[in-house]
């Protein structure tokens, strides 16, 4: 049995700033606009959807929807783009020696916790 990929599904309030963050914000492409359902196509060829009718659970950290990068300059420039458009973060970009990467977090519209991270 293959499988040809997979979608990530989460509950929102707000399909409007969903399409701001993932569509105008960091460029994803919209793959289907489903009426109360957003789904984007994610670099590496998955997929992440938002719908309306799902229950938004987001506690703390988790979730985490983590975008990989190729190099740590990368991950520096992530996090500056989303400090020059006043989006938060929690702190700049770290190498964490436990997982052996380096990455930052973010929060996306909703409240889910983003990071944005390369492997050392």
């Amino acid at each position: 049995m293959n499988f040809s990929g997979s979608i990530i599904f989460f509950g929102c309030r707000d399909l409007d700033s969903i399409r701001n963050f993932y569509g105008g914000f960091l460029d994803f492409d919209l793959y289907k606009d489903q009426g109360s359902c957003l789904i984007y196509k994610l670099p590496g060829g998955n997929y992440l959807g938002y719908c309306q009718h799902l229950e938004k659970k987001a506690a703390d950290r988790s979730p985490i929807i983590t975008l990989l990068c190729e190099t740590q300059k990368e991950v520096d420039e992530f996090y500056h783009y989303f400090k020059n458009a006043d989006r938060p973060t929690d702190q700049p970009p770290k190498v964490n020696e436990k997982f052996n990467l380096y990455h930052f977090f973010a929060r996306d519209p909703e409240g889910y916790t983003l990071e944005i991270q390369c492997f050392l």
